[in-house]
């Protein structure tokens, strides 16, 4: 059976090896990338089945970036992982598509 395959999106260095190391025991992690412009050609590059990205990036926040992915591909899902509990983030976060939306101090769990 093969492994989810997961590009991460965050512009903090050490978010990226945090998760990076969470998830790589469990997950194919195809990609990392640090702006919403890299995670578009990312995407299109690498065919995730998961993408799991900050809101707050930089050249295109993960929101709209997150919108022109479910253009082209929909089946693609997408967990928010971010540092806003504002409940119009993640309002906007689930009407452009997104499968879930967690807060950046929840537990590793």
């Amino acid at each position: 059976m093969s492994r989810t395959r997961v590009i991460l999106a965050d512009d903090h260095k050490i978010v990226l090896e945090g998760l990076k190391n969470l998830l790589e025991p469990n997950f194919d992690l195809v990609g990392t990338v640090e702006d919403g412009r890299a995670l578009l050609k990312a995407v299109k590059n690498l065919h995730p089945d998961v993408i799991v990205a900050d809101i707050s990036m930089p050249l295109l926040n993960g929101i709209e970036a997150v919108r022109q992915i479910k253009k082209a591909d929909p089946n693609v899902k997408v967990v928010f992982l971010t540092m806003h509990p504002d409940v119009s983030y993640a309002a906007e976060a689930f009407e452009a598509g997104a499968s879930g939306y967690v807060l950046k101090h929840s537990a590793p769990s």
